[in-house]
């Protein structure tokens, strides 16, 4: 009976399974969506702001930012929170969105 209670218990830790390491999830490079790398033409607010050229989402995204960090649009208080100038207003609609609203507004500006 003390046997089958060792193996139990053996058998109970090994079972336990390891988590993949970080060196092999980092072997392995992702690609990019095609989606995200398709150049989209802006809007003509929009293109105030990241000029009038075709350019992939990810492109817009960061040359938004770009302008909001030059600028200094973000929130002191609430770094989530975007303060719109007279340019982003006229492409947000609001005076203030969180930054996650905002992506979802600027998608709507691109065709």
């Amino acid at each position: 009976m003390a046997t089958a209670k060792k193996a139990a218990a053996t058998k109970s830790t090994s079972t336990t399974k390891s988590a993949p390491s970080a060196a092999a999830s980092s072997a392995t490079k992702r690609t990019p969506n095609a989606a995200f790398m398709k150049p989209m033409t802006p809007s003509a607010e929009l293109a105030a702001i990241v000029g009038s050229k075709p350019l992939p989402r990810t492109e817009v995204t960061k040359k938004v930012w770009d302008y909001i960090k030059k600028n200094k649009l973000q929130d002191a208080a609430n770094k989530r929170m975007i303060n719109a100038d007279a340019k982003l207003q006229a492409v947000l609609k609001k005076p203030q969105v969180s930054m996650f609203e905002m992506t979802k507004i600027i998608s709507t500006h691109l065709s």
